[in-house]
């Protein structure tokens, strides 16, 4: 690896670095400049085993995201394994002809099986929380408003970056690691994860979901490689200007077309009722949700067939709550010469 791929790749790490969106560090990171860098200095062509070297890329997450979420593996041991795994795909690959036309039709279609699996596996995490939410609000604890908060704080995935001097050691390791491993790799250099070694170490709390976005933009990445193999028989700077326009022409439509996820405990239309204040109102499970009929509210009152403002003085209908409203004093109405409530919508146009 020249001085310039590794400045290149501490720019792109350090970019990541102080991006506090997943989705957007994941999209930096398949910008495919390591891939133009590679080219340009190696100058291997692209053939069906490059293709599959992004299959390689996803291989590499998958690998940090098993061991260190699930295994409990450092993130470096992890990186380590992720390495293992790029370069074992990489040698079956090298050993064998890959033809291109298979090869793309291949990436496409476990692009597509890979993006309806991950779509069935969201809906149902958020069907998971979605039912967990509202047996936390339905508990006596979340009805009494002392359970615990539905929806937790977002993490600035920024907080625990590594320091400086600690990043750089990590860049020149993986500088000498790749180098040493030029030779084996040959071609799938071109592929190889020279930033997502350091980009795992810095999103490795979020590693699921940028391995998701990342996979979702690697469709993009086939597109570079795709239209680089069909121009780079006319030219190079042909090729690679072909490249980045198809890869920026998939990128918009894949990030355009990609719908936020539902917040646990709204309806699928995104809105739901605002919890009352000391309440955990979820869907309408909460202090404020209207009672059946004879039923008390959660720490006494009168029930709610009752008269309107009994018991705990909350009004049991919403007519009730609107005619509350009304009768809210206004900024300065104790002063003398003001009334203390205004008109309830029956007296107005008759007077008190």
């Amino acid at each position: 690896m020249t001085w310039s791929a590794v400045l290149l790749v501490t720019a792109v790490v350090w970019a990541v670095s102080l991006i506090r969106s997943v989705r957007l560090r994941a999209f930096v990171y398949s910008l495919p400049l390591p891939m133009t860098l590679a080219l340009v200095t190696t100058g291997y062509p692209v053939d069906g085993a490059q293709l599959l070297g992004v299959l390689g890329l996803n291989l590499f997450f998958v690998t940090v995201a098993v061991t260190h979420h699930r295994w409990r593996w450092p993130i470096l041991l992890a990186d380590l394994a992720g390495v293992a795994a790029y370069v074992g795909l990489s040698a079956g690959l090298l050993a064998v002809p890959v033809p291109f036309g298979p090869a793309l039709a291949g990436s496409v279609l476990l692009w597509v099986a890979a993006m309806a699996v991950l779509r069935r596996h969201a809906r149902r995490a958020a069907g998971d929380a979605d039912s967990a939410a509202v047996g936390a609000a339905d508990s006596p604890a979340g009805r009494a408003g002392t359970g615990p908060a539905v929806r937790a704080e977002p993490v600035d995935p920024r907080r625990d970056s590594l320091p400086a001097p600690a990043k750089l050691v990590v860049i020149f390791v993986g500088a000498v690691l790749t180098g040493l491993l030029g030779q084996l790799l040959r071609g799938m250099v071109v592929t190889f994860p020279y930033s997502g070694v350091l980009v795992a170490v810095e999103a490795r709390r979020q590693l699921v979901e940028f391995s998701r976005h990342f996979a979702r933009n690697s469709l993009a990445l086939v597109g570079f490689l795709a239209c680089h193999h069909y121009l780079q028989d006319v030219s190079s700077a042909a090729a690679l200007a072909g490249g980045w326009a198809t890869f920026a022409v998939l990128a918009l439509a894949l990030n355009l077309t990609l719908r936020r996820p539902r917040r646990p405990g709204l309806p699928p239309g995104g809105h739901g009722p605002r919890a009352a204040p000391g309440g955990s109102a979820v869907d309408g499970v909460g202090d404020d949700a209207a009672p059946g009929p004879g039923e008390e509210r959660p720490g006494g009152g009168a029930p709610a067939d009752g008269p309107a403002g009994a018991g705990n003085g909350r009004a049991a209908t919403t007519a009730g709550r609107n005619e509350r409203d009304l009768r809210r004093p206004l900024p300065g109405a104790n002063r003398p010469g003001h009334h203390r409530d205004l008109p309830v919508p029956d007296d107005l146009g008759r007077g008190r």
